[in-house]
């Protein structure tokens, strides 16, 4: 069976991230696998995998900023605000200029208010606003405030006479859609958009730089964690050292004394185990999440 950590996956397209969640069941021979925030099929890219006790960190790496490497499309619409779904209209966009463009990804750039594609995983009254709409409902889903601090174009290609693809450079917060992006820089333009490609490149401090592709995990299976919990913490929080009885305190979930840092902070033993993820509150320093073994 795999060690308890992280696995930091390049995750191919055409699979969902639960495929990739099944997949590293099987590799890493145990049950208990979860993934730090979903990737539509079509995606690819960076997916943060917890294996044992390491998928109860997956509450913070959901949380994290995440950056993509992505295309519009401006010219069609569709109805998933992606190529996977069908057309739903289509308006030449030649003449729209690339200042046009910029001053368009600048309005939606920063904290904004953006309603989630109709075709998405949030539940509208207890169901899937996507399964909603493939009944033939007309969903109508909340905008949610979101933080985009990054949104640069990398390129402008105007490869055919009546659509233009626009790559981007985006980081965001978490629970931002990049699609909803191509959707609204369409809208405000008049032509419509869609997006055509979507790589993740990071998640919070994780990067493609060290993902593991499925092949290579299946090479080394079932020692496929690339990040103990140890190591994933430290990359993750700011770390403090315990006592040998703040330790034994701790373990059973009891509250330390706080020491003034800006949690949540990881909290280690002396011999290096990591024993709990901690924020300091009313005067004392309470376990998140207790990580010790029983």
């Amino acid at each position: 069976m795999s060690a308890d950590g992280l696995i930091v996956v390049d995750k191919p397209g055409g699979m969902t991230s639960h495929d990739v969640v099944a997949r590293i069941r099987r590799l890493a021979k145990t049950r208990r696998v979860g993934h730090g925030g979903t990737l539509d099929p079509m995606a690819t890219g960076v997916l943060v995998i917890g294996v044992g006790r390491a998928t109860r960190l997956l509450t913070y790496v959901i949380g994290a900023a995440k950056s993509y490497a992505g295309t519009i499309r401006l010219g069609q619409t569709t109805v998933t605000d992606d190529a996977e779904g069908d057309v739903t209209a289509t308006i030449a966009a030649g003449h729209v200029t690339d200042a046009q463009i910029t001053a368009g990804l600048a309005a939606l750039t920063g904290e904004i208010d953006q309603v989630p594609s109709a075709v998405s995983a949030i539940k509208i009254n207890g169901q899937r606003a996507y399964k909603r709409v493939r009944d033939g409902e007309t969903v109508e889903i909340p905008s949610r405030r979101v933080t985009i601090s990054t949104l640069e174009i990398l390129a402008v290609r105007r490869d055919e006479p009546d659509v233009i693809d626009v790559d981007v450079d985006v980081t965001c917060s978490s629970g931002t859609y990049i699609r909803a992006i191509a959707r609204d820089l369409g809208a405000g333009l008049g032509v419509g958009g869609h997006l055509t490609a979507l790589r993740r490149t990071a998640v919070g401090g994780f990067t493609l730089a060290e993902a593991a592709t499925l092949a290579q995990l299946e090479e080394r299976a079932p020692e496929v964690v690339n990040l103990s919990l140890e190591q994933a913490a430290d990359r993750f929080f700011a770390r403090r050292e315990a006592t040998a009885q703040e330790t034994k305190t701790l373990s059973h979930g009891g509250p330390l004394d706080p020491v003034g840092i800006n949690g949540p902070y990881a909290v280690f033993a002396p011999d290096g185990r990591l024993l709990a993820i901690v924020s300091e509150r009313d005067g004392r320093a309470r376990a998140e999440i207790v990580l010790a073994p029983a």
